[in-house]
């Protein structure tokens, strides 16, 4: 059966909406203080646009109480008094058998046993309220770095100019569907700050090759003896390497953590839609199914994804298919994509919940259990590919080379060289599977 909403339901969710805003105005100012330049422009404009929402919500507040109408309680009809003389009562325990004396003692007792009973039960209360209080964390509220401040203050105005000139518009996307907590303009600040910092790391390490050799037989690091023309010509790509990694780096980080939140909630998805297909058959608000999942905690990515919905229509006052509509575009995964753009669909055409939650649970678990064999098939493919590169090839290189320094055919490397040669080459492809393989992972 569906609630029915009700004038004072009504009211009370419009008081939750305003202290939420007024939490999330405290929260503003208070980190008002630390902020500086245009970080503090961008927060004083969310301030400004949270207070004319409270205003409007304050309205409704207003007008939902004039339409609120209590009806006048019944007059009580006077009580007939009944003229009993003094020794009337006495008479009549007389008359019964049983002695006012012993009635005040049963009631002392009583009195006695009802404190005793009121005491315990107001012990055990202030225990509950103890652990309630033991288990409140206090909401820290995050402040950006010293090193993001710095990166804003200085490009921001020039971060703003290169947005407005239509570049970064992917970037944008990402950094929304990545979950990352950072506006465009201080990435894009970041970027160019973390860069301009690259430059002048990669100018010393060129002027350290310019002068100095480093190998691997001791003294490692060595004067060169080389001319300097031609030692710049080749250590000059270092200074032109590594700023142009930093940029592209940065640049891509955000899509890779959008890539890895895709996976982690492809990964928990079928299993959270059988959960919700489960609640849906109580017939409840589907507003509350997303909540419930919340409070669960079982599913930490989604968790997140759900959150920003229910923000949605908490707090900037979004239906549910709109906010649902949103939030399918900024998702980060296609799946949770496509299951919000269903759901909207769903509800507004009046479709059985339960029924549709079942059959897309079944869909997910069948391209689930698809995908986990096509990764045991990779892993497999994967172990052959690690024991033939890691470990046979490396044994093999390492006895041709030494078999032709020992037959005199030309190589000019010491045995320490070619063993610690092979060494580095190891460690690094290791360090390379290592990664590839925790970009694959989807988590716990």
């Amino acid at each position: 059966m569906e609630k029915i909403e009700t004038p004072l339901t009504d009211l009370r969710k419009k008081i939750i909406t305003e202290i939420k805003i007024l939490q999330e105005i405290r929260g503003i100012q208070n980190s008002l203080g630390d902020a500086k330049g245009n970080d503090r422009k961008d927060l004083l404009t969310h301030l400004k646009s949270l207070e004319q929402y409270l205003r409007k919500t304050r309205d409704d507040v207003v007008l939902s109480l004039e339409g609120i109408r209590i009806n006048p309680p019944l007059l009580m009809q006077p009580a007939k008094v009944l003229q009993i003389t003094a020794k009337e009562p006495d008479r009549i325990m007389e008359s019964s058998g049983v002695s006012l004396r012993e009635i005040e003692r049963d009631d002392e007792d009583d009195e006695e046993n009802d404190m005793q009973q009121s005491s315990e039960i107001e012990k055990e209360s202030l225990k509950r309220l103890k652990k309630k209080e033991e288990k409140t964390v206090e909401k820290k509220i995050k402040t950006p770095s010293s090193y993001v401040k710095h990166a804003s203050s200085m490009f921001a105005n020039y971060a703003r100019k290169l947005i407005k000139d239509g570049y970064f518009k992917a970037l944008e996307k990402d950094l929304i569907r990545a979950n990352l907590e950072y506006v465009l303009p201080s990435y894009v600040s970041l970027i160019l700050y973390t860069t301009l910092w690259s430059i002048l790391v990669g100018g010393i390490i060129t002027i350290f090759f310019l002068f100095f050799n480093v190998g691997p037989q001791l003294p490692i690091i060595t004067m060169t003896t080389e001319g300097i023309l031609s030692r710049l010509m080749k250590v000059f790509w270092i200074a032109l390497i590594i700023p142009i990694g930093t940029f592209v780096a940065m640049y891509v980080y955000p899509s890779l953590e959008r890539k890895s939140e895709e996976m982690k909630i492809n990964h928990e998805l079928p299993f959270a839609v059988i959960h919700m297909a489960a609640i849906s058959g109580s017939m409840i608000d589907p507003t509350k199914i997303f909540k419930i999942i919340i409070q669960t905690g079982e599913y930490p990515a989604i968790t997140k994804e759900f959150t920003k919905l229910l923000n949605q229509i908490n707090i900037y006052g979004s239906d549910l298919v709109g906010g649902l509509r949103n939030m399918a575009y900024n998702s980060p995964s296609r799946k949770l994509s496509d299951l919000y753009n269903s759901l909207a669909i769903a509800i507004t055409s009046g479709g059985d919940l339960p029924d549709f939650f079942e059959k897309r649970s079944d869909s997910l678990l069948f391209e689930y259990r698809l995908e986990k064999e096509k990764e045991a098939k990779a892993s497999e493919t994967f172990m052959d590919i690690y024991i033939s590169v890691v470990i046979a090839a490396p044994m093999i290189l390492m006895l041709l080379l030494m078999m032709l320094k020992i037959g005199g055919l030309g190589i000019g490397l010491s045995t320490g060289t070619i063993t610690f040669t092979m060494i580095l080459g190891v460690v690094v492809i290791n360090i390379f599977f290592l990664t590839f393989l925790h970009l694959k992972q989807p988590g716990d």
